[in-house]
């Protein structure tokens, strides 16, 4: 036996592991481990309120880093970086996946736990994350009126405000496809970037000729990528449609929308809606 360990339970206490830290520990100061784990302030006494709030708290950082890694592709694909772009949507598409599997503690609530707790939320409502209508408008689903709800929060609007005026992530997409050849047409390119993306016959046609090339082109490959992220999507949204029928059933929204309906209508919107009509004329 080493004669430097005593017990399973009482550690040399010369080990660098357990040397105490001078302040907060280098793992909490990079972290900030204490800063997150203080935030969770449940207004009742109702046990599911705590898992409701954590599960809020960590969609929205994932919510940040999916939005992270939309910006790094779209600067990529602006440069016609590809190689970058396509590690920028891999690695989002890693983040949406773990934000799908984040409903978990949450998906089964009954009405009378989440009634336990509802209340004590007022007029607080999902609808309202600024950080998941930074993702809205970045998959181009630009909303004015939804941007006008957070003019009270002048530094949020603001930076809400620029991803509303930039292109969109799939508008840098079809950009970089129309500099390398593919007949994206020019009216796309030159739209007004405020405004809703709707599907165009010219993109359809220019991802045609892509699914109808050579299987191991790597516009195919960015193809199939940014199908799995509008799939991923759409199902984190008809995943919270479930939750919040499940939990509430067809009651009003707490922030006074018409709840599960106005769910059910943003969730059925296309994400990059080309990519689907496609499929069925290769």
């Amino acid at each position: 036996m080493n004669d430097r360990t005593s017990t399973l339970g009482d550690p040399v206490t010369d080990d660098a592991l357990t040397r105490p830290f001078t302040g907060a520990s280098p793992y909490d100061t990079y972290v900030h481990a204490s800063v997150l784990n203080s935030l969770q302030h449940p207004l009742t006494e109702a046990p599911d309120e705590m898992g409701f709030l954590v599960t809020s708290q960590v969609m929205e950082l994932w919510f940040t880093l999916i939005v992270h890694e939309w910006r790094t592709a779209r600067v990529a694909f602006a440069k016609d970086d590809l190689p970058a772009a396509l590690d920028g949507l891999t690695r989002s598409r890693r983040a949406l996946t773990a934000l799908n599997g984040a409903w978990t503690p949450i998906a089964a609530l009954t009405p009378a736990q989440f009634n336990g707790f509802r209340a004590a939320f007022g007029k607080a409502s999902g609808f309202q994350s600024a950080m998941y209508r930074h993702m809205e408008f970045l998959l181009g689903d630009k909303s004015a009126a939804l941007l006008r709800a957070h003019r009270g929060d002048p530094a949020v609007h603001e930076a809400l405000a620029e991803t509303y005026r930039e292109p969109s992530l799939y508008d840098e997409v079809l950009a970089h496809l129309h500099r390398q050849g593919l007949p994206v047409p020019r009216h796309v390119l030159e739209r007004d970037m405020t405004s809703p993306y709707t599907a165009d016959p010219g993109v359809t046609e220019a991802w045609r000729q892509i699914y109808a090339g050579p299987q191991h082109h790597p516009h195919l490959a960015l193809g199939e990528l940014l199908t799995d992220i509008a799939e991923l999507v759409t199902r984190w949204r008809f995943d919270h449609v479930l939750v919040v029928r499940r939990a509430m059933g067809a009651k009003p929204g707490s922030a006074g929308s018409a709840g599960l309906a106005w769910l059910e209508e943003r969730a059925a919107r296309p994400v990059f809606p080309e990519l689907w009509e496609v499929r069925g004329d290769v």
